[in-house]
């Protein structure tokens, strides 16, 4: 276990929920962020709540790590942006081959919120769930751009920032091996239940991989990579 301490961009989706769960093997402490920006699957923001209540209550050699909540007012984002993510609008790619569920500067966004916040309170290590293996395109999830980031960062803020990935090379299969092996059968069950992707923001009825519409391009990565795992193809993690 690491010495220092973390700060997890924590949508209380599948993937942030997996990242914070490295994050407390690793860390001696570690505190979440949230961001209300407009999104439409507003839902997730109540997950996030029921998923760090959950990890409190069923991981007690995780509880005296986790500490506080930070969630972060940025809905002048979503009053800039035109996607699919911040408007009553149908999901579709672009003429530049992008969906339209890009939220541009999310991310470089979010990043520099959480480095004040860090800087603040001496959090030091910036973790998020971008992943450059099953995703849609979106360049702020690309390595080389976080890793920029990473070097800007450092420089603006005086002090040395890391930004650690730790699914950027992991497929959605290999996602939810890592879970079972972080937080065995109980992290994936709370993952299954409580956890948030949906970009529709559908609650309703539970599947075998969670709740979701089941077809917009965040479930279908989802349920996609479920199968997978439980079919045991394509799922080994790779050597740490």
């Amino acid at each position: 276990m690491r010495q220092g301490h973390a700060l997890v961009l924590f949508s209380g989706g599948q993937d942030s929920t997996v990242c914070l769960a490295w994050a407390l093997q690793r860390f001696a402490r570690v505190e979440t962020m949230g961001f209300d920006y407009g999104q439409r699957h507003h839902v997730e923001l109540q997950a996030r709540q029921e998923v760090l209540a959950a990890l409190r209550a069923g991981f007690p050699q995780w509880q005296d790590r986790l500490g506080d909540d930070h969630m972060v007012d940025l809905t002048v984002l979503g009053q800039i942006s035109d996607t699919a993510l911040t408007r009553d609008t149908a999901i579709a790619v672009d003429a530049a081959g992008l969906p339209n569920t890009f939220v541009p500067g999310r991310n470089l966004l979010f990043f520099q919120m959480a480095a004040a916040v860090g800087y603040r309170r001496g959090l030091h290590t910036l973790v998020g769930g971008m992943c450059e293996t099953d995703f849609s395109g979106y360049p702020d999830c690309r390595d080389d751009t976080l890793k920029a980031l990473q070097v800007a960062l450092s420089l603006g803020m005086g002090q040395r920032f890391t930004i650690e990935t730790p699914l950027m090379w992991l497929d959605k299969a290999q996602t939810w091996a890592l879970a079972q092996q972080l937080g065995g059968d109980a992290l994936v069950d709370l993952s299954v239940r409580l956890t948030h992707t949906c970009y529709l923001g559908e609650r309703g009825h539970l599947h075998a991989w969670g709740h979701g519409c089941g077809e917009c391009p965040a479930c279908a990565l989802r349920r996609q990579g479920y199968e997978r795992w439980m079919a045991g193809s394509g799922a080994a993690l790779p050597d740490a």
